[in-house]
């Protein structure tokens, strides 16, 4: 039997990366899945990728307005909710001089405040059992000079782990997350730095990591349907670094 036979799950951010990668894994474990995504076009041309019972959904991850919406069409189409991977978020790299409010904001907005208000307005409609997956980032343990903005904001979200664990243990939700290290992911290619900087920067990291390599998003979205089945029926609160041993040793 499939291991989500029968669950609905959410993906946010699920256009292409990690997102899409766990919304295929999810689907071909039986989950019937609701992909978001900004862009129209780009939710449009998973239509002949995909297999299996999805729904595309268009949602800007800052708006609230968007995950009401988001939420209402999830059960609207499949009933209640079992599983939430929230992925969808935005990468800045400025030095501290150049950080400005509006950066700021846009970035917290997009990966805090709407992960926040997905789970706000999913809360009446989880079913006992239900698993909550953040996707934080190894950026909330390690020091990375120009990611005042990113970093903090993915720390955010491994201190919301924690407490939502507790607030939804009772119910008997699991709240966890996910910390990717260096991923081959196109959220790479959404960044502010000049190419050539940005370039120079990526080249360092597989000597930074044990295991020599970028990851991929196939790893990132085994540890996500990991985190979402009855394999890890007994772990919450958690966040497991998927980084190679970059924050590790």
């Amino acid at each position: 039997m499939n291991k989500l036979e029968g669950k609905v799950a959410i993906v946010t951010g699920a256009t292409s990366g990690m997102g899409l990668e766990t919304a295929k894994k999810y689907l071909q474990e039986g989950a019937k899945v609701v992909l978001t995504g900004r862009n129209q076009e780009k939710l449009d041309a998973l239509k002949g990728e995909l297999q299996g019972d999805y729904l595309l959904v268009k949602a800007e991850a800052s708006s609230s307005k968007d995950s009401a919406a988001l939420i209402s069409k999830t059960v609207e189409a499949f009933g209640q909710i079992d599983i939430i991977f929230l992925n969808a978020g935005i990468l800045r790299l400025e030095p501290i001089e150049a950080l400005t409010e509006t950066i700021f904001d846009e970035v917290y907005d997009v990966n805090v405040k709407g992960p926040l208000f997905t789970v706000k307005e999913a809360y009446n409609f989880l079913n006992e059992g239900a698993s909550i997956i953040f996707n934080t980032s190894v950026v909330n343990v390690k020091g990375f000079p120009g990611l005042a903005a990113y970093a903090s904001s993915k720390a955010a979200l491994r201190s919301l782990v924690r407490t939502l664990a507790t607030e939804f243990g009772p119910k008997g939700i699991r709240v966890n997350a996910i910390a990717p290290g260096p991923i081959d992911t196109p959220i790479y290619d959404k960044h502010n730095m000049p190419k050539e900087s940005f370039d120079e920067m990526a080249e360092s990291f597989p000597s930074m990591v044990s295991l020599g390599r970028y990851g991929n998003s196939g790893e990132i979205a085994s540890t996500a349907l990991f985190l979402a089945s009855s394999d890890s029926s007994f772990i919450t609160g958690a966040e497991i670094p998927v980084d190679g041993g970059l924050a590790q040793v």
